[in-house]
């Protein structure tokens, strides 16, 4: 099955998930594990990298619209 998305529902899909994992990231459970001396990852990656790269993902696709109607893309 081959899913079709505007840029409109990437942006939004995008979004949301930067969304909740800021819920996630606020909540005092997950706060507590990851102040855990248990919590790890392999790449020392924490909740905040990923809400980083969303923002990151999202400016991108703003900067790709930006130049298609300046008719630079």
């Amino acid at each position: 099955m081959k899913i079709k998305l505007t840029t409109s529902e990437i942006r939004a899909i995008l979004q949301g998930c930067q969304h909740t994992l800021r819920l996630v990231q606020s909540s005092r459970d997950y706060r507590n594990i990851q102040s855990s001396q248990y919590f790890s990852t392999t790449n020392d990656v924490v909740l905040n990298d990923a809400v980083n790269v969303l923002f990151e993902l999202v400016k991108a696709i703003d900067g790709v619209e930006q130049m298609s109607q300046k008719g630079e893309f």
